[in-house]
């Protein structure tokens, strides 16, 4: 098969197959937006492209119409070796989410000294993205009381909060929040999965965009 041949079939494969996207109906063309592993108020929504419907190259069939635009987020996941930390990257948020057992000692609010560099880390790339709103959110286990995971959880967000205020100085606004057991990203069935729950997430938009209002904002 010769080079423009094999050029001519993959243009006409990637039509067709955005033809499809097109045409399909919004249920079935689009997954359902919720993350159960996301408190809501988390994320950073941006709007979707206009397209107009009447354009002529788009060439529709008689009678066919464009399901709704919606944007399509692509997320990059950057995580160490021992799972310690993590990175996610998205078209609209950067979020980091540190394992409590690196920031605190065992059912402790009170930070460890290596917890520091880290928290410093974020801080930093925050400045890189000029975010003027950070989301700093508190997660346990499934052990213990509720009461007691949801107070720890909040203590844990709040001494996060308190080191990056450190760096990031005063024309930052923050939405700081526990969640005890709620969100779990692993299964608490076993104690890595209990491990990769007990975190702390800081959150903030790319680029300076604004972040989705949120209780508990400072």
């Amino acid at each position: 098969m010769t080079r423009s041949r094999c050029r001519s079939l993959a243009t006409a494969t990637a039509t067709t197959l955005t033809a499809l996207l097109l045409l399909a109906p919004t249920s079935a063309a689009w997954a359902d937006d919720e993350d159960p592993s996301a408190p809501p108020g988390s994320t950073t929504t941006s709007p979707p492209p206009e397209v107009d419907s009447n354009s002529p190259g788009l060439k529709l069939a008689d009678g066919a119409t464009l399901a709704p635009a919606k944007v399509l987020d692509i997320k990059s996941v950057v995580e160490d070796m021992g799972g310690e930390e993590r990175r996610e990257d998205t078209n609209t948020d950067v979020k980091f989410a540190l394992q409590a057992e690196v920031l605190f000692p065992k059912d402790s609010s009170k930070l460890n000294p290596e917890a520091s560099a880290r928290i410093k880390a974020i801080a930093e790339e925050a400045k890189t993205q000029k975010a003027t709103d950070v989301r700093v959110f508190g997660f346990t286990d499934n052990l213990g009381s509720y009461g007691h995971g949801k107070k720890l959880s909040k203590d844990r967000a709040e001494a996060v909060h308190d080191e990056l205020a450190n760096h990031l100085g005063p024309d930052v606004t923050y939405a700081v929040r526990g969640y005890s057991e709620d969100y779990p990203i692993a299964d608490n069935g076993s104690e890595e999965g209990r491990k990769k729950n007990r975190r702390v997430e800081v959150s903030f938009p790319r680029g300076g965009a604004s972040a989705p209002s949120a209780e508990g904002g400072r």
